[in-house]
């Protein structure tokens, strides 16, 4: 592997343990957008530069088959790091251009578990922040319900999120939620550590709603 001059410096900064994600975003604050500098940085394989990589990326150059790509890249990676990077590609990147906004919602029946995934996460993430949900809900929910014990772990997880944040913001459907969770079961039996929130849709969504209502 050999970096350019910018992207070896760049390298040198990040290389080290105790690399923080505040000291990621210090950098790509510094840096701005360079694209070619984030797939020097990307090129390495390791966890940090990848971080930093998606920060300084250029989101209208994100094409279907650069996302492919990366998503590629990203299997090298363990479960933790993996889901990661993809949640921090969704945040930093493809939520903020119209065209991969586009790409993410086509992702329902991808082939690739790590872009399904993100289309049910970022769905969550648009009734998560409290806004207006978009008109898609019963498509939604009943897409969930049909399929969520067919998927895979990773999905899974994304599905349960979206349909707890339906549950939570969105009142109507908040008996049909906690009645999927019942059914399905899933994360029931899960060990919560103390002061965190179960996953467990009947409670999870009965935690969140008496916290809205305080």
């Amino acid at each position: 592997m050999k970096l350019s001059p910018k992207a070896s410096t760049i390298y040198a900064r990040i290389k080290g343990e105790n690399t923080k994600l505040g000291d990621l975003r210090t950098i790509a604050k510094e840096i701005k957008k360079d694209h070619a500098l984030a797939m020097e940085l990307w090129s390495t394989g390791e966890f940090f530069p990848r971080q930093l990589a998606i920060l300084i990326m250029d989101a209208k150059q994100l094409s279907q088959e650069v996302i492919d790509q990366l998503d590629q890249d990203m299997q090298a990676h363990g479960q933790d790091e993996k889901l990661q990077l993809m949640d921090w590609l969704l945040a930093n990147q493809l939520s903020k251009d119209k065209k991969t906004i586009a790409l993410m919602e086509s992702w329902e029946n991808s082939s690739s578990a790590l872009q399904r995934r993100t289309f049910w996460y970022y769905q969550g993430r648009l009734r998560w922040v409290g806004q207006t949900p978009p008109p898609n809900t019963e498509y939604l929910l009943s897409n969930i319900e049909k399929g969520i014990e067919g998927e895979q772990p990773e999905v899974q997880w994304a599905m349960n999120f979206t349909a707890a944040q339906i549950g939570i913001f969105q009142p109507e459907f908040r008996s049909r939620c906690i009645s999927l969770g019942e059914r399905v079961g899933l994360y029931k039996d899960d060990i919560v550590p103390r002061g965190c929130t179960p996953d467990y849709l009947p409670e999870l969504i009965a935690i969140q709603v008496a916290k809205l209502k305080k």
